[in-house]
């Protein structure tokens, strides 16, 4: 028999030292230094303004942790960070990296807090902090929205209304793909003001109309043959959840598709293990959130329409995609595509997509 040993606990104690020299690292430029090659220590020190000798220590983490490769007395990003850390064009991790430190992390020392009442320990983000806040989401799901892309076919709709879209960062890349789709995005006002400074800069914002509301409280608008909930079940409780899909439910016409998209769990809520660690993220935010089964959201719409469901396996960015057809005439399409699934030891591969009908 094997000797029973801390190894497993002290590792995962000591996670959040990697996540903060990671923070840092990125914090100080170290991932931006190496964008053009190799340098050395003296070489690195000198372009970020870090005395030499806490680069060498930063610098050493990274080895270790892998995201950085030594050769000799020369150092280099490895092919993840020259990729998302190191500000080449494509998808950029900093925005996400940065609001994890500045805000996430002082959130999650109050994890136990959160856990004990229900309550929500997020703080109040002025326009700057949701601006980041948005940056950090959008970078985040930049996967998710490319595989909803690729899954589902929007060619059939001319008007999608995104329900709790934050700043349209699905709206933006749905429409670049469909040039003849217009969309509508439906959000709380202090998250269109960011959404607006965002949009304007895109030539798709003259086919997205803005329009504040609470998907909780406020009626939705009507004359769309599509409607996208992506990355918002997570937010609410199971009675909450129901109301924003009644409001759907009651103002689509016949015929009208709903695509949810998030990170799904399976029915033990134990994996993937990004959709369970992001429940603790998704409670300290709302105080009611968490990460949902797709079984739990398979019974959600089932109650809500009626349906039958089969499964197909998709490639790439998609695993699944199961079709139902609802005896109400009333078409539901729902995709789980965000953050991925799991291989049992905490890597993300293939991600989810589930499309109902």
């Amino acid at each position: 028999m094997p000797a029973i040993t801390p190894e497993p606990i002290l590792k995962i104690a000591m996670g959040f030292m990697a996540a903060k020299f990671l923070f840092a690292a990125s914090e100080i430029g170290l991932f931006e230094a190496l964008a053009d090659g190799p340098a050395s220590t003296d070489e690195i020190a000198t372009r970020i303004a870090v005395p030499q000798r806490t680069t060498g220590i930063v610098l050493a983490a990274m080895v270790s942790l892998g995201l950085i490769e030594h050769e000799g007395t020369r150092y280099r990003n490895n092919a993840a960070a020259a990729t998302f850390l190191a500000g080449k064009p494509g998808r950029d991790l900093r925005s996400y990296l940065r609001h994890s430190d500045r805000i996430n992390y002082l959130a999650w020392s109050k994890l136990s807090e959160a856990l004990r009442h229900e309550q929500s320990q997020f703080p109040e983000l002025n326009h700057e902090q949701q601006s980041l806040f948005s940056a950090c989401v959008e970078e985040f799901t930049a996967t998710a929205a490319t595989a909803l892309v690729n899954a589902y076919d929007f060619s059939r709709h001319r008007r999608l209304l995104d329900v709790a879209g934050g700043t349209g960062s699905f709206l933006l890349t749905i429409l670049r793909h469909y040039p003849t789709l217009k969309g509508t995005l439906f959000e709380l006002p202090n998250v269109c003001a960011v959404a607006r400074e965002r949009l304007a800069k895109e030539p798709e914002q003259a086919r997205i109309a803005i329009i504040e509301g609470d998907a909780l409280r406020s009626s939705l608008p009507k004359d769309h043959d599509a409607v996208l909930v992506a990355n918002a079940i997570h937010m609410f409780s199971v009675a909450h959840n129901q109301e924003p899909l009644h409001k759907i439910r009651a103002a689509a016409e016949a015929g009208t598709h709903l695509l949810l998209v998030d990170l799904w769990t399976d029915p033990t809520h134990s994996q993937p293990l990004p959709a369970v660690l992001m429940s603790g993220q998704f409670l300290l935010v709302s105080g009611e959130g968490q990460s949902y089964a797709e079984q739990e959201a398979d019974g959600w719409l089932i109650r809500l329409a009626g349906a039958s469901s089969t499964t197909h396996h998709l490639q790439g960015q998609s695993a699944s995609l199961s079709r139902r057809r609802c005896s109400t005439s009333w078409t539901n399409h729902f995709s789980f595509t965000r953050g991925g699934c799991c291989d049992g030891q905490g890597t993300v591969d293939d991600e989810p997509v589930r499309e109902t009908s």
